[in-house]
């Protein structure tokens, strides 16, 4: 082989191996048509339900979640939000297996003993956590959720906070937001898709 033939074989051997190498790289990333695209919305989290147990974002898998940040001193929004989920879960029956998961943003009030006595009233498989400030503010960060304290009179204060509810697939990947405004039987049926 001449010095001119090698000259030539060199780049041309390099660009089909990139080519190869980019071909590979697109199928590993997008070849699973049924697969949904990457999201930046959720990651990994460490937090404490309301029976004090350590739970991480490995409890998403298995089954679909939905999840809902907000506190147990809401007036409105998160109650109706938790009966609504609650609502959904009734119309798929006891023996689906389904989750939703409300994480506090106001992690100075709700301990694991307040989330549990405020759960009580709603669907048994939603799970309230909780934890300390750096563990609630990297889960918030992670799912891009707002929320603010707002003083009120005599040193007490509400919080201004995101309302989305997270539909979350049974590999713990973000799929939408899920709307729970509709009749629960139509949500319910959404929601079955997934499991």
């Amino acid at each position: 082989m001449n010095q001119r033939t090698l000259r030539l074989l060199v780049p041309i051997t390099a660009l089909v191996l990139g080519f190869g190498l980019l071909m590979a790289t697109l199928w590993v990333t997008y070849g699973d048509r049924n697969a949904p695209p990457p999201s930046t919305i959720g990651g990994p989290f460490k937090l404490i339900d309301q029976n004090g147990r350590v739970v991480t974002e490995k409890e998403l898998l298995g089954k679909p979640t939905l999840i809902f940040f907000g506190y147990t001193h809401c007036p409105d929004v998160c109650p109706t939000t938790l009966f609504e989920v609650s609502e959904v879960f009734g119309k798929l029956g006891k023996d689906k297996k389904v989750q939703g998961i409300f994480v506090t943003v106001d992690p100075e009030r709700d301990t694991p003993a307040m989330m549990k006595e405020y759960l009580a009233s709603f669907d048994p498989r939603i799970l309230g956590l909780s934890g300390d400030e750096a563990a609630t503010e990297s889960m918030k960060k992670a799912y891009r959720v707002y929320s603010r304290k707002v003083p009120g009179a005599s040193g007490d204060y509400t919080m201004d906070h995101s309302a989305l509810v997270y539909l979350m697939d049974s590999k713990g990947r973000f799929v939408n937001g899920f709307n729970l405004q509709r009749p629960p039987e139509e949500a319910a049926k959404e929601l079955a898709k997934y499991l």
